[in-house]
């Protein structure tokens, strides 16, 4: 789940303790958020500034209609902090990782909410980790 720093960063999140994830224009990252259930986990990812992963989410209410659109067809969901990561894991960092190249965070760049796969999800962590 991408969100530029400078208008809604982990800090924030975590000063509020759950926060909407909303403004969602996309149909693939809305068809994401429409597919999470409540525990479900997501990497917080800094976008335009930073450019890194963070820290993790947990869906706290799931299958909501976005409040700030009018015409019901665009989702949202509520998160949680979990933890911030030891180590971001940077963008560079993961064009840069064989690894990871199939994963949606590259190849659709634009996405805000973008699918991340088990071994994909895994791998992250490892590289927070180390």
């Amino acid at each position: 789940m991408k969100s530029e720093p400078d208008a809604y960063s982990w800090d924030d999140l975590v000063a509020e303790g759950e926060g909407t994830w909303d403004g969602v224009r996309n149909y693939r990252a809305r068809n994401n958020l429409a597919a999470m259930e409540v525990g479900d986990r997501a990497f917080f990812y800094h976008s335009n500034i930073g450019k890194e992963i963070v820290g993790i989410v947990e869906i706290s209410v799931a299958g909501l209609n976005d409040p700030t659109d009018d015409s019901g067809k665009w989702a949202a969901v509520r998160v949680r902090p979990v933890e911030k990561l030891k180590r971001p894991v940077t963008l560079a960092e993961i064009k840069a990782d064989k690894a990871l190249e199939d994963i949606e965070l590259i190849r659709q760049s634009r996405l805000s909410v973008a699918e991340i796969r088990p071994a994909e999800w895994e791998y992250i962590l490892g590289l927070a980790r180390s």
